[in-house]
C-alpha cells in the first residue's frame, strides 16, 4: 500500500481534469488570460506612436508653409487634421485633449527667410504624456529643417547657409520638464482605485455567498437596490480617503502640479469608485467562489491597465484597441485627473469623458442589479 501507484496517480489525474471541466469559468480564465495577454502584448501595445493627431495655424499661405505642412506628414508622427484653425482654437483642442500637437507659421515666415533672419516655427505639443510625443519632436527637428533647405537651394541657387533657415520653437504644455511622474501620479489614482474597489467588492460578497452570511439578508425585506447601495457605501468612503491619500502624495513627494478644481475631481473620483463597484457586485454575481471572482477581477483590470493609456501611449495602439480602450472606466477617468490635475479643465471640458463613465455605471449596474435579484431569488 506504501509503494507508489502509477494507477492511482492516474485516477487523480483523470479526477481534476473532470474537476476542471465541469468549472468551466475557471477553464475558460485559465485558457482566456494567456490568450489575452497575447493579444494585448503581440497586437495593441506599441511605445512609438504614429499620426497623433496635429493641427496647424498659417498665418501666410505661401510655398514656404506647405513644405512645413508637408514635412509633418512625411515624418508619420503628424497626421495633420486641420490647417484652417485660429491660435485660440488650437489651444482649446491642446487643453482638450483632442490633439497632440499645434504648430504656428507666423505671417512674415516666407520673408524671414528668404532674408536669412531665422523666423521662429512654434511647435506646441500636449506633453502630459512625454513617452507620446518625445520620438515625433525628434523627428520634426531635422525634417522641417531639411525641407526647407531644399526649397531654399531652388531660390538662392543653391547657396549653402550655414545655419537653420528657422529657430524652432519646442513648447512642451503642461510638462516642460518631461516628467514622468506628471503622468503617471494622476492616472495611477486611476489604477489603484480600479484595482481595490472590484477586488474588495468582488471577493467581500462572494465570500459572504460562500459563508452563508447572504443567506440572512433573504430574511429581511430588504430589496437587491438597497443590497448592493448599502455595500457600495462604506467602500465609497475608502476610496475617497484613498484618494485623499494619493493627492498628499502628488503634491508633497512627487511635486505634481494641481492647477484644477478639487472639488471636481472629487466629484468624479465620486463617480469613477461607484462604477468600479458596480463592476465588482456584478463579478460577486456571476462568480461561485472567491477564486472565480479574483480572477474575472484580474481579467477585467490587465486590459484596463494596458488599454487605457496608463503604461502605453493611448494613441499608439492600433484602432480595435483603442476602440476597447474607449468603453474602459479608467481610460476616461485618466484624461479627467491629468486634465484637472495638469491643464485645470472645468466641468465643461472634462464632460466629454465624464458621460462616458456615467453611462457604463448605469449599464453595468442594470446588468449587476438583474443578476443580483436573481441570485437573491
Amino acid at each position: 500500500m506504501n509503494r507508489f501507484s502509477m494507477a492511482r496517480l492516474l485516477a487523480i489525474v483523470k479526477k481534476e481534469f473532470i474537476q476542471i471541466r465541469r468549472d468551466r469559468l475557471t477553464f475558460a480564465m485559465l485558457v482566456g488570460v494567456p490568450l489575452l495577454q497575447l493579444m494585448l502584448f503581440g497586437y495593441a501595445i506599441n511605445g512609438d506612436p504614429k499620426r497623433l493627431p496635429t493641427v496647424v495655424v498659417t498665418h501666410e499661405q505661401s510655398t514656404f508653409a506647405r513644405s512645413v505642412v508637408q514635412s509633418l506628414i512625411n515624418t508619420g508622427y503628424f497626421d495633420v487634421i486641420s490647417t484652417s484653425v485660429g491660435d485660440r482654437e488650437a489651444d482649446e483642442l491642446l487643453a482638450l485633449g483632442q490633439v497632440q500637437f499645434a504648430v504656428t507659421i507666423p505671417a512674415d515666415f516666407s520673408r524671414k527667410i528668404l532674408r536669412g533672419e531665422r523666423p521662429q516655427l512654434l511647435v506646441e505639443a500636449d506633453a502630459t504624456d512625454p513617452a507620446a510625443t518625445g520620438n515625433a519632436i525628434a523627428a520634426i527637428q531635422f525634417l522641417v529643417d531639411g525641407m526647407l533647405r531644399h526649397d531654399l537651394k531652388g531660390v538662392t541657387g543653391g547657396v549653402n547657409r550655414g545655419e537653420a533657415p528657422v529657430d524652432l520653437i519646442i513648447h512642451r504644455r503642461y510638462n516642460p520638464e518631461g516628467l514622468s511622474q506628471y503622468n503617471v501620479v494622476p492616472g495611477l489614482m486611476g489604477v489603484i482605485l480600479t484595482m481595490t474597489m472590484i477586488m474588495s467588492t468582488a471577493l467581500g460578497l462572494t465570500r459572504e455567498a460562500e459563508r452563508g452570511t447572504m443567506e440572512n439578508l433573504l430574511a429581511t425585506p430588504v430589496r437587491p437596490l438597497e443590497v448592493m447601495v448599502g455595500k457600495i457605501v462604506p467602500y465609497i468612503l475608502m476610496g475617497l480617503a484613498s484618494m485623499v491619500l494619493i493627492l498628499v502624495a502628488a503634491r508633497w513627494l512627487f511635486d505634481v502640479p494641481f492647477v484644477g478644481g478639487l472639488w471636481l475631481l472629487a466629484g468624479v473620483v465620486f463617480i469613477f469608485i461607484a462604477t468600479n463597484l458596480v463592476v465588482g457586485i456584478t463579478i460577486s454575481s456571476v462568480a461561485r467562489n472567491q477564486m472565480q471572482a479574483l480572477q474575472m477581477t484580474f481579467f477585467f483590470f490587465l486590459p484596463s491597465m494596458l488599454l487605457s493609456g496608463f503604461m502605453f501611449p493611448f494613441r499608439g495602439m492600433p484602432q480595435w484597441a483603442q476602440a476597447i480602450g474607449e468603453i474602459l472606466p479608467l481610460t476616461h477617468f485618466m484624461r479627467v485627473s491629468r486634465g484637472v490635475m495638469l491643464k485645470g479643465n472645468n466641468l465643461l471640458e472634462v464632460w466629454p469623458n465624464l458621460w462616458p463613465l456615467l453611462l457604463f455605471m448605469v449599464l453595468v449596474m442594470g446588468i449587476g442589479l438583474k443578476r443580483f435579484r436573481r441570485t437573491l431569488d
